[in-house]
């Protein structure tokens, strides 16, 4: 079987667009492999959320993504796992250390943005981005660090992704589009972009380099209500990856907050509809585990 890094990577040299589910724990991990996605997206503001209690304010570092990374992965059976790395939490050489953890940890691509640290939400107000410069010195150093995956091949992949837009351009975010590229990233990702918006970076990073490397793109609750993609346009304009970073954690809270009231109000969880107990059971493989068991009991070495 490919590497998840190689996955990833032909992901992104594919011709369709996919969409990459966010995914916070080994049960979320799980159910995202059986619905039968292609691969799946671990969030900075989940993980904080989720393990910190706090909102995406720059609380969260590489360990605490590599912890949760450490249960997902396994969780994905060899599905690819694309994880937000914020600012690289620092310069070049913080950067270029968080690819190199990251890749251990079993990621197969992180996401590294061009705000100052600490960063803010991309849907937030209030947002600053460092120097084009500074920016690609970060993507330079991340796409070095990790060693080579199979065939050849490059390892982690790296997806530079600008909040430029927001705060000084389109002119900005195209710049720095150009600059990701001829630093080395396998895609970029131009934050808060509207589909005409995409269309002019696109275009003038064309211009500039000959091509525009593939592209990501956030659809996230935080952005508030949206209209839905046009996922013809976008496949047009070169994107190849969709996240939905905070989807599946806001399902499971508000099924949570249900459960709470419910049991708050009435001593019982039983109006609320939930998993069943034998699904949940196997889903984490406990028939598979009762078998081989009994088996080692028996002594059978076959």
């Amino acid at each position: 079987m490919d590497a998840p890094s190689d996955r990833l990577r032909a992901l992104l040299r594919g011709p369709d667009l996919v969409h990459l589910p966010g995914v916070y724990d080994a049960v979320s991990a799980r159910l995202a492999a059986r619905a039968g996605v292609a691969g799946a997206h671990l969030s900075g503001a989940v993980a904080s959320a989720v393990a910190l209690g706090l909102p995406d304010l720059g609380f969260v570092h590489a360990a605490d993504i590599v912890k949760v990374a450490q249960s997902v992965t396994p969780a994905l059976a060899g599905l690819p796992l694309l994880a937000d790395a914020d600012t690289g939490y620092g310069n070049a050489l913080q950067a270029r250390a968080t690819a190199r953890s990251y890749a251990a940890a079993g990621i197969a691509g992180l996401h590294l943005e061009d705000q100052v640290a600490p960063k803010r939400c991309g849907h937030l107000a209030g947002k600053q981005v460092v120097d084009v410069e500074e920016a690609a010195s970060r993507v330079r150093a991340a796409v070095e660090a990790a060693p080579s995956g199979t065939a050849g091949t490059r390892g982690i992949v790296v997806v530079a992704r600008t909040d430029a837009l927001g705060v000084e351009g389109v002119a900005s975010a195209t710049e720095r589009c150009v600059a990701f590229a001829e630093a080395g990233a396998d895609a970029v990702f131009v934050e808060g972009a509207s589909t005409p918006d995409l269309a002019r970076v696109v275009e003038g990073v064309t211009r500039a380099t000959g091509a525009c490397p593939p592209l990501v793109v956030n659809r996230s609750e935080a952005a508030g209500d949206e209209p839905p993609l046009d996922q013809a346009a976008l496949r047009e304009l070169g994107v190849r990856i969709v996240i939905h970073p905070v989807s599946a954690l806001l399902a499971a809270a508000h099924a949570q907050a249900r459960v709470y009231a419910a049991i708050a109000a009435g001593g019982d969880a039983g109006p609320v509809e939930r998993l069943g107990w034998d699904d949940l059971t196997a889903l984490v493989g406990l028939p598979d585990l009762l078998n081989l068991e009994q088996r080692y009991a028996a002594g059978d070495a076959s």
